[in-house]
């Protein structure tokens, strides 16, 4: 039987595997790039945007800590209230690419 481990080696040694998790990762590091750029102009601690969001600054912290492990995937409705809270808007945008 296969652990978990040589699966994802597996399925990883796949060229066009291998190519989405990238394209992936890469998507997550530009939200999470934007997040903290939209955090960061705003000028406010985890803290203090966890106040605005009504919620608690461990929740922010896993939220950010979240997008760079790809652990979990927030909902759309918590990223628009965190970039509403930073004073932004979210946009989305489906294109044909």
């Amino acid at each position: 039987m296969k652990t978990h481990d040589d699966v994802i080696k597996f399925l990883m040694a796949r060229p066009s595997v291998k190519a989405e998790v990238d394209r992936i990762e890469r998507e997550e590091d530009e939200l999470l790039d934007a997040l903290l750029k939209a955090r960061q102009e705003a000028g406010l601690t985890q803290a203090e945007l966890a106040a605005r969001m009504g919620t608690q600054a461990p929740a922010v912290a896993r939220l950010e800590k979240s997008l760079t492990t790809g652990k979990h995937s927030p909902s759309i409705a918590t990223l628009r209230r965190y970039v509403q809270a930073c004073g932004k808007h979210l946009h989305l945008q489906v294109s044909s690419e």
